[in-house]
């Protein structure tokens, strides 16, 4: 992995501004109708507005900020939410048991947010399913914004391990102008070739990998899906050595086919196929 190369000498504040946004989708296989209940419920268990916090919490730390405020909010009948403002050098509200005071209850998905002086992370659950497909999929969406020398990059690896991602769409772009000491404009104050140059190799290897980078304008996209699909992994509430063999083929396929259609963004398989 790189890093962020050597200390710029800039004059006044970094007035750089880069995004990461982060989209994970986990898919799972569940036939029955109680199934599907329950898949969303544990969903909504497994990653409610709290452990969101946490996360967000845990992402402020490792890119060197501190938060300012937080919001969060669990929504009925599914999702949540979480929002932080954070700030780059001054200390403000600890994670811990903190919650804004303008938290409201909503009824409808999880949402937390936390504010920053400078910055702020935002994530919201959609876990989905639709009663003909027998297929369920939870997506989740990661927004960090930064300014100054603090950047969303070092916390790439961490996000992509606190979820079960089957799919990843991940956008980073650089934004604004600094000036070094001498008044020239920067438009980037590290090394980037690829948004892969920051995923750990380990977990590169467990997936296919495409970029589209847009390099003078300082945007880049890489998108990922996972290569072995081991099928008790995408079962809820079943085991897969109760299927007949044909039956456990035809699920790895329609998991197979529901990855490409979420990893191409369009409808490659008719419901014929």
């Amino acid at each position: 992995m790189l890093g962020l190369g050597k200390k710029l000498s800039l004059y006044g504040f970094n007035n750089l501004t880069k995004t990461l946004s982060f989209n994970i989708y986990d898919v799972c296989y569940a036939k029955s109708e109680r199934e599907q209940r329950d898949y969303i419920h544990y969903i909504n268990e497994q990653y409610n507005s709290e452990r969101l916090k946490n996360i967000l919490c845990d992402v402020t730390e490792m890119i060197g900020a501190h938060v300012l405020n937080i919001a969060m909010q669990d929504y009925e009948p599914q999702g949540a939410s979480a929002t932080i403002l954070i700030s780059e050098g001054l200390p403000g509200e600890e994670c811990e048991g903190r919650r804004s005071a303008g938290d409201v209850n909503i009824t409808n998905g999880r949402d937390v947010v936390a504010h920053l002086d400078k910055s702020h992370l935002t994530v919201h659950t959609y876990p989905e399913y639709h009663p003909d497909t027998s297929i369920a999929t939870f997506r989740v969406d990661i927004d960090v914004g930064t300014c100054g020398k603090i950047t969303p990059l070092n916390a790439l690896n961490y996000l992509i391990g606190s979820f079960d991602s089957d799919i990843m769409t991940i956008d980073y772009r650089v934004r604004g102008f600094t000036r070094d000491v001498d008044g020239t404009k920067l438009f980037m104050d590290h090394d980037m070739t690829s948004i892969q140059d920051y995923i750990d190799e380990e977990t590169l290897h467990r997936y296919d990998a495409a970029d589209i980078n847009l390099y003078e304008a300082n945007i880049f996209h890489t998108k990922m899906m996972i290569k072995e699909i081991v099928l008790q992994n995408y079962l809820f509430n079943v085991d897969a050595y109760e299927l007949l063999p044909r039956e456990r083929l035809d699920i790895t396929d329609s998991l197979r086919r529901e990855m490409i259609e979420i990893f191409s963004g369009r409808n490659v398989f008719s419901k014929n196929n």
